[in-house]
């Protein structure tokens, strides 16, 4: 795997995230209250809602719009919503957050 730096982990605040565009539009970096780094799609599969404007909690976040709430890991929605994000590769390194460049490349072509 082929990892971008996209910036230190403290950029984002606890429970908040921070938006990376990329050739595949919007992607959402998502930090919890644990120190977990989770990257999806920007954009709620209902309405479009920023998800990164959402609230994060344990390792979900909710849409701002509806109140969709999605798995950071699988990018599920939850309950009795149906729908998906896309979810990407991301991990924190030395304090770094890293976000698999390669993947984000073959999934734009």
């Amino acid at each position: 795997m082929s990892w971008i730096d996209i910036g230190s982990v403290e950029d984002i605040p606890l429970r908040g995230a921070r938006v990376v565009k990329t050739a595949l539009g919007c992607v959402a970096v998502f930090r919890t209250s644990e120190n977990e780094v989770f990257a999806t799609s920007d954009r709620c599969p209902h309405k479009g809602g920023p998800l990164s404007e959402g609230i994060v909690h344990g390792q979900s976040v909710t849409c701002p719009l509806h109140n969709w709430v999605f798995d950071l890991n699988t990018g599920v929605a939850q309950g009795a919503d149906e729908g998906k994000i896309d979810t990407f590769p991301a991990k924190v390194e030395a304090g770094r957050i890293l976000l698999d460049s390669t993947l984000l490349m073959s999934r734009a072509a």
